[in-house]
Order: C-alpha cells, then structure tokens, then sequence
C-alpha cells in the first residue's frame, strides 16, 4: 500500500494536547475527538503567513469568510443559505448553548436521541431546561441504531417541549440520518412546533454509500423551524482555533440567537479561525476527501480485527464520524469499569458509554483518528485485556 501523509507519526506531547497530556505517560489516548493528524497545507501555509505578520490584534470577519462558507455548502451539499443567515461563534457547544438560551425559558424541555454527545446534556442543564431522552433502539444483530419515532412522537406532544437538540452525523452511534428519517423528524416536530436545532459538525466525515443530508433542507420543505450549528473544525483539525457557525433563515429566531451569544460573551472569534475556516472551504476539498478515505480504511481495519480476535464485542457500523463504537453487553460489566482496565493493563485509554446518557453503559467510544501504526500496536494490547473479561 501507497504511504499516505496520515501515516506520519507526530509527538503531542508536552504540548498542552488536552487529550494527550492529561493521558498518562505510557498511556494511548483514543478517547477525545481530535485527529492526531496535521491539517490540511493550505491552512498551516495561511496560517504561517498570518503569523509573520506578528500582530494579533481583534478580528474583523471579512466578507471572504461568509462566501466561503455560504459556496462550500451549496457547491459540496446542496444547501443553500445567505451570509445574513450566518452568526459566527467560538465553537458549537457555545453555540448550542447559547440557542437554548435564546429560545427556552427555565423549566422548558429538550429532546435529545440517547446515546448522545455529552456535552449536550451540560448545556440543557446549564439553562435550566429539562432533559428527554428519546433513546436511539439497538439492533442486536445487526448493530445498526434507528430511531424511535413513536416515543418521538409522544415527546414532542408534551407542550414544554421547545428543541429538538439533534446529532447529524451522529455522535456516538456511527449513523448518518437519511433523508426520510430526517424529514421524518421535521414533520413530528412541526406538527407539535418544536424547534429542532441541529449538531453537523461532523457532517464533512461521511462515508462509502452514506450521504450526510443537511436537516436544513429537509426542515424547509416540511415548514419545520430550525438551527443548524456548522465547523470546519472536527474534519480539519483546527478545533483548538476555536469556530463555529449557526444558520438559522427565520430573522426573528436569529435577532434572539444573537443577542444570547453576546449575553454570554461568546461573540468574538481569534484571527486563526478565521482564515483557517476560509482556507478549508475554499481550498481544503482534496485533503479532506484524501482523510475520508484512510479513516474509513482504518474503520476496516479496526472492525475486521475485532471479528477476528474478539467477535463477542460487536463494533456499530459506521455511516460517519471517526468514533467506533463497541458493545461491551456480554461481559456482565459495566464501560466505565473496563475502561479503568484497559488504561491500567492494556495502556489505552478511550471513552467509557455511560457519559453519553442512556443506553451508552455497556459501550466503549474509540477515536479512529491516528495513524494505522498505532492501531497495529494498540489493537493486540486491546484484544489481550478484553479476551480475560470473559
């Protein structure tokens, strides 16, 4: 096999990397979601120019940025919005909170499909809201997540239920909606009018037969309302800069969006950012198809050696994102306490279920995003640690 750029090994170490430096030495870490990857030449070149400039002053945001974003969308996706539909921000956990912020009162209701992304249930709390848990249905034998409309259904029904707090891509579950499962959720939410606000940031990490549709497009032909949350962030590595973009095409919506991102102070954005987001869509394209491919041969990759060497332990099928998911059930043991035993005896470290609300303690998350080196060393050490489990 050709070497690929992504092969490269680069030591994070003792570089104030969050998800390597709070990692033991002598640990792997494969828990938190970022790429040990460096990001695409276009942005590291722009970058570099930016900095021999040498002064770092506040950012106005050009008009260069809201084309940029406006093109990549409609030219790469089909959707197509307006730069005044456009708020930028810090990243999409601000914003998200900042959204249920603008568009709830204390006390109001949030629906979120469970297992879900941690750090939405931070924000639900974090404004008084109350969380409920529309827990995904599992297929034992397929491994494959769908959605339980039904309950949906009656969620929405409950007259303090205002957002639908949407995963599209999906993360952890591995799924990618499609189209009717997603025009499926715009019909049940606007005929009981909650609002679905919708996570894309991996929207960009699809793949094979599996298309990611913007909610956007979907939500506009049902008369559903709507908020999408965007970045280039999670499919270039660049989260460190700190972007993110909120579309939402109802004036009324986005004047209170807006004003809870300046209450919160989330308002201002670094240059980096900036520039990176305009790099990335206006000339990211072939190293980001580039990075789809070996992240889904490393998918192979890692699913083949498991029903090889550990077939009890069903990895999910993965539609999108870089994040296996692996069930655990047969053990009779909980993730959080296999977790603490592969840290201590294999050496890695990944994301234990329960953190990502019901139906995720007897699942493992596990970032796909290295070098297949590194899945040829810590896959063994895996095998060997969960095979005394049974």
């Amino acid at each position: 096999m050709m070497a690929s750029r992504f092969d490269e090994i680069i030591d994070r170490r003792n570089t104030n990397s969050y998800k390597w430096d709070t990692t033991p030495e002598g640990v792997i870490p494969m828990w938190v979601a970022d790429m040990d990857f460096k990001t695409a030449p276009c942005i590291i070149n722009a970058l570099l120019r930016r900095v021999e400039q040498g002064v770092f002053g506040y950012t106005k945001v050009p008009d260069e940025y809201y084309e940029a974003t406006v093109n990549w969308f409609d030219k790469r996706h089909g959707w197509s919005f307006r730069p005044e539909n456009i708020i930028y921000t810090s990243g999409v956990v601000p914003a998200i909170s900042a959204i249920i912020k603008a568009l709830t009162s204390p006390g109001d209701k949030v629906i979120v499909q469970t297992p879900a992304y941690n750090c939405f249930f931070s924000s639900i709390r974090n404004n008084k809201c109350i969380l409920l848990s529309n827990r995904l249905i599992y297929n034992n034998e397929s491994g494959r997540y769908s959605i339980d409309f039904n309950n949906l259904e009656k969620l929405a029904s409950d007259k303090s239920a205002k957002i639908l707090l949407l995963c599209n891509p999906h993360n952890p579950a591995g799924r990618v909606w499609t189209k009717d499962e997603l025009t499926a959720i715009a019909d049940i939410c606007k005929r009981h009018d909650v609002i679905v606000l919708s996570d894309e940031i991996h929207c960009e990490l699809t793949y094979k037969d599996y298309k990611y549709t913007p909610f956007a497009t979907v939500a506009e032909a049902a008369g559903c309302r709507y908020v999408s949350c965007v970045s280039p962030s999670k499919a270039f590595n660049i989260a460190g800069l700190q972007i993110a973009n909120i579309v939402c095409p109802d004036a009324t919506m986005l004047g209170k969006i807006d004003r809870a991102i300046n209450d919160n102070e989330v308002c201002d954005v670094n240059p980096f950012g900036v520039i990176a987001t305009i790099e990335a869509y206006n000339n990211g394209a072939g190293w980001l198809d580039e990075l789809r491919e070996y992240l889904y041969d490393n998918y192979l990759y890692f699913a083949e050696f498991f029903y090889k060497n550990l077939p009890d332990f069903k990895v999910t099928p993965l539609e999108g994102t870089y994040l296996a998911w692996v069930n655990c059930s047969h053990t009779g043991m909980k993730a959080a306490e296999i977790e603490e035993i592969l840290i201590s005896k294999a050496g890695v470290r990944l994301n234990e279920g329960s953190m990502y609300g019901d139906g995720g303690d007897e699942f493992l998350r596990v970032n796909l995003a290295c070098p297949r080196s590194v899945l040829a060393e810590v896959l063994p050490r895996i095998a060997q640690v969960l095979k005394s489990l049974n």
